[in-house]
């Protein structure tokens, strides 16, 4: 023990070789630069994929990092999903393929979760297996996604935390194992596949999809324009609420303006393009009808969508996946939805195969 804590880490000798800070290393392995301090203090088991990633950047093998052996085979300790915008960190805390992950607490509005510990300085107070195993995550944008944490909770006495993302993103989460679910919402009556077609292309096979619902997509407006032609629109020089890019709402507006740059600000979420009319410094955008409404906006309807959550095939067994399943497959689920504003759940609950 003593010389362990009298000799460097090897990561931190071959950091130092290099002349770089922790966050320079952190950057090049693109980690959290709070899991090297931690991993070079000792009070973190990297896991496979982190210690691959800093073996990369130190130009070494991960034996001669940390030995190979057992305690590389499955991490201990938790890995943040993402990397907290500052210290002290409020987290969440789930459980995923035997790997705990650490989520910054965000989007109280969503989830209205008490945070289960504190991170700073490279170490943080842990929830326990206990909390993180009774824990689902998913990233979608479903401004309705609060409503289904709560029916989820109460129904099964788990807890789901929603973290809102655009499909791209959420996507890229489920692919990193960052995340149990990810919703999309490509799908159109046109075009009814492009969801199984944008999950197949970036996460390829052993996938499934459970229809959420389906729902009408279309541009917001202030109260007092009554405009609903979707041409005239487009041609008057308004200030839009624009989502940001690879988000299915986004490529709506660009199929609807023929890929013309349209004035305006990036906002994440269909409630944010609302909000930021309702404010008054944007003039249009292209958000779900709920989300309109809500905001007392006028909705002019483009397009249905259908929007799926995604998740890994051999999470299927997982109680908290079967769980979520049966509350989307329950009457009383579907009734709920199907009263939202523009909301359709005669398909909820199916599931289907990438």
């Amino acid at each position: 023990m003593a010389d362990n804590e009298s000799s460097p880490h090897a990561v931190a000798r071959r950091r130092q070789a290099h002349y770089w800070s922790q966050a320079e290393l952190a950057r090049r392995a693109d980690i959290p630069r709070t899991t090297v301090s931690a991993i070079e203090g000792g009070r973190l088991t990297p896991s496979v994929t982190a210690a691959l990633a800093l073996a990369r950047a130190l130009e070494c093998s991960v034996e001669e990092l940390f030995g190979g052996g057992a305690a590389m085979s499955r991490s201990t300790g938790p890995e943040w999903a993402w990397p907290p915008n500052s210290e002290p960190a409020r987290f969440w805390e789930a459980e995923m393929g035997g790997r705990r992950w650490l989520y910054p607490v965000e989007s109280l509005s969503l989830n209205v979760i008490g945070h289960d510990g504190i991170w700073q300085g490279g170490a943080g107070r842990e929830a326990g297996a206990d909390v993180a195993e009774k824990t689902l995550t998913i990233a979608c944008c479903d401004p309705a996604a609060g409503l289904l944490a709560a029916e989820y909770a109460r129904a099964s006495g788990f807890r789901l935390l929603v973290f809102p993302r655009g499909g791209g993103a959420a996507l890229d989460l489920l692919r990193r194992g960052a995340i149990h679910v990810a919703g999309l919402h490509r799908s159109t009556e046109e075009h009814p596949e492009l969801n199984a077609a944008t999950a197949r292309a970036q996460l390829g096979g052993g996938y499934r999809l459970l229809r959420a619902a389906q729902w009408q997509e279309g541009l917001a407006l202030p109260p007092d324009d009554r405009t609903r032609s979707v041409d005239s629109l487009l041609r008057q020089s308004h200030r839009w609420a624009l989502r940001e890019p690879e988000s299915a709402a986004r490529e709506c507006l660009d199929t609807l303006s023929g890929q013309r740059r349209l004035p305006g600000r990036v906002v994440e979420g269909h409630s944010a393009v609302a909000q930021a009319i309702r404010a008054g410094w944007a003039d249009a955008g292209v958000c779900v009808k709920l989300a309109a409404v809500e905001a007392g906006l006028n909705f002019v309807p483009v397009r249905t969508e259908t929007l799926d959550l995604c998740f890994a095939e051999s999470q299927m067994h997982d109680p908290r996946i079967q769980a979520l399943v049966r509350l989307l497959r329950s009457r009383a689920h579907r009734r709920l939805v199907s009263e939202l504003p523009g909301y359709d759940a005669r398909e909820t609950g199916d599931l289907f195969k990438l």
